[in-house]
């Protein structure tokens, strides 16, 4: 591994741990629903948006504005799924389920981008889904609501990867950002309001909710940053590490346990993925 390799591969764990951190405060905070958790996410990330494009005096409105509104529509509900997914099942199954997306990335890109997939992601795309239905078919902890949930979050973050694809490098990926936050801060808080599940923060909790935009934006920073600096290949298998610190975060922090079928299925999951990532 060369030191330019290394030094993505710090990248990546640095925003794979930030991410997690994330995930965790979000499963902590048993008094927020979803809706406003996803409010408050975005919020510390736009103003990070901000601070950054008016820094660097990035354009704030972008040129593929209809491409940047669909990108944003599609990551509502990816997001809004996702935390509604960590409310009903243990982070590490919720984060190794969303690892599914990019079956529906290859899926749809076939059909609108007309993009070809070798025989053998298919195989691996079938590993994985085999993981799937032992996690739900043999393990009665797992509800199907929540497997409802991360499946339409995976489907839609497909569809989020497909569209990003179409940007391209015509737009800052701070642009990207900025929009899909902005649009998920006003869709978080309609959402919690129209819902009436409101909850006001007390105390620490202002801190601890406000600091999950902070870890997010920063998971996706050095994610962007790591992807610029080595090949795919090279880096996207350690991406499937924030599966495993969720894991541990679960089980040493959070109480949460996982049994013997369910850690088949992710172990599946994750195979068929990292298979899927070499074979591409």
């Amino acid at each position: 591994m060369t030191k330019q390799d290394w030094q993505a591969v710090q990248f990546m764990l640095i925003s794979v741990s930030a991410f997690t951190i994330m995930n965790a405060i979000a499963k902590y905070l048993v008094n927020f629903h979803a809706f406003e958790i996803v409010f408050f996410r975005s919020i510390g990330t736009i103003l990070i948006c901000l601070l950054l494009l008016y820094k660097n005096k990035i354009p704030i409105l972008g040129n593929q504005r209809k491409l940047l509104l669909l990108r944003s529509f599609m990551g509502i509900f990816a997001i809004t799924s996702f935390y509604l997914a960590v409310k009903e099942l243990p982070l590490g199954t919720v984060v190794s389920l969303r690892y599914l997306s990019p079956i529906f990335a290859a899926l749809l890109a076939v059909l609108f981008l007309k993009s070809k997939v070798k025989p053998i992601q298919w195989l691996c795309f079938f590993v994985a889904f085999l993981g799937v239905v032992l996690i739900k078919g043999f393990d009665v902890n797992v509800s199907m609501i929540g497997l409802i949930y991360i499946l339409i979050s995976a489907f839609f973050t497909g569809a989020v990867y497909v569209i990003i694809q179409r940007i391209g490098q015509s737009d800052h990926p701070l642009v990207v950002v900025n929009y899909f936050m902005f649009c998920t801060m006003l869709a978080g808080l309609a959402l919690t309001l129209l819902s009436d599940n409101w909850y006001t923060p007390v105390g620490n909790e202002w801190w601890i909710v406000g600091s999950m935009g902070f870890f997010g934006f920063f998971g996706q920073f050095f994610m962007t940053k790591a992807f610029q600096t080595s090949p795919v290949t090279t880096i996207a298998p350690f991406k499937y590490i924030e599966a495993v610190f969720a894991l541990a975060v679960g089980f040493f922090f959070l109480g949460e346990t996982y049994s013997a079928i369910s850690l088949i299925g992710i172990s599946l999951i994750i195979g068929g993925m990292l298979l899927n990532v070499r074979v591409k």
